[in-house]
């Protein structure tokens, strides 16, 4: 009921909950890595550093070599599927930031539901996706797991146990070395992968210990020779903050933190993507590859029930690929569905080239 007091609207508050891509970014999606199957494989030709042998006499003709050895991975993508429901009753309901006096536009508010339904479940997905980066670049495996813990998808991708090692020595105590561990898993990943390491993202107690370290900074106090240059932290990146450079015998790295967090699905609590304890050692030639398969639908196929809002995007953006969002009502006209999904699967395919140190903090 109206009174002799006055009344401003003014615009609504909305919170930004917007996903980060971090881990996601060192993932490649060629065109090639979309598909309609329901596995993904890929084959595998290893290079070695053989020497040639020298030939003592000609007459004993030539050594002979093989070329066509490979081996064949496949892997099952797990499936991500969501949904947002919109009743028709809903629609007389005010809208956040919506003037309560002016007449309702039913059309307008579908619209506005519906696109920030599709938002939120792609930001879902997204998170979805990022997840299964950071696991894959700290254990080399991917464990999905439902509100009740309970292990609904997971993938071993058989990392060998050398590319995931504990420090000797825990970071911050005495006798602990962070440069001579950071160079060994570095030497791993060069004679396992065959690339130089050049990038480091860490936790945010490993990059602590790491800046206190005081053979860091000795290394970094040289007056004579640049070698590192530790700076001011830069946003870069989706989430990533670049904090500058440093050579570690024969390796130069990019050195990275990543705060990233996603709403634990079990404990509801807000969990950070890169483990706080832990260190990432990668090239930036590391091959891994995001692939994203469809979800077949036979009446999106069909042109069935669909229903084309041209106020609402034709694709929506998920882990920097393009979902295509389907709308559609029930029956009788009232409700109207807004789905989003994908079979997204981040596979390392060069898993020699990268590990992830534990600090034991």
């Amino acid at each position: 009921m109206s009174d002799k007091s006055t009344r401003k609207m003014i615009q609504a508050y909305e919170q930004e909950a917007s996903p980060t891509l971090f881990m996601t970014g060192f993932f490649r999606a060629p065109e090639s890595n979309f598909h309609n199957s329901e596995f993904v494989e890929f084959d595998i030709e290893r290079g070695e550093e053989d020497i040639a042998i020298v030939v003592t006499d000609l007459s004993t003709g030539t050594r002979m070599n093989s070329a066509d050895l490979y081996t064949n991975k496949s892997f099952k993508p797990p499936i991500f599927d969501e949904t947002i429901p919109l009743n028709s009753f809903d629609l007389i309901k005010r809208q956040p930031g919506s003037d309560p006096f002016a007449d309702i536009s039913f059309r307008a508010n579908i619209v506005r539901y519906m696109m920030k339904g599709m938002i939120k479940l792609s930001g879902k997905i997204n998170r979805s996706i990022e997840l299964q980066a950071s696991q894959v670049l700290q254990t080399g495996t991917i464990t999905l797991i439902d509100k009740n813990g309970v292990a609904l998808y997971e993938i071993d991708f058989k990392p060998k146990s050398t590319h995931f090692p504990t420090a000797g020595t825990t970071w911050g105590q005495v006798g602990a070395d962070p440069l001579a561990d950071i160079d060994a898993l570095a030497e791993v990943n060069r004679d396992d992968g065959k690339l130089d390491s050049d990038i480091c993202v860490f936790g945010k107690d490993a990059w602590a210990e790491f800046v206190r370290d005081a053979k860091v900074q000795a290394l970094l106090d040289n007056r004579r020779i640049n070698k590192g240059d530790i700076m001011r932290t830069q946003n870069r990146g989706n989430g990533g903050k670049y904090h500058g450079t440093i050579d570690i015998n024969n390796y130069s790295y990019d050195l990275w933190t990543y705060g990233g967090r996603y709403k634990h699905p079990q404990t509801g609590t807000i969990t950070r993507y890169m483990s706080d304890e832990k260190v990432i050692v990668m090239s930036s030639g590391t091959r891994l590859d995001a692939t994203y398969g469809t979800i077949p639908n036979i009446g999106k196929e069909l042109g069935l029930n669909a229903v084309n809002v041209p106020e609402i995007p034709s694709r929506m953006m998920a882990g920097g690929v393009g979902l295509t969002p389907y709308i559609y009502p029930s029956t009788d006209g009232r409700q109207l569905f807004g789905n989003v999904g994908t079979r997204a699967l981040m596979i390392p395919t060069a898993i020699d080239t990268f590990g992830c140190l534990d600090t034991g903090l």
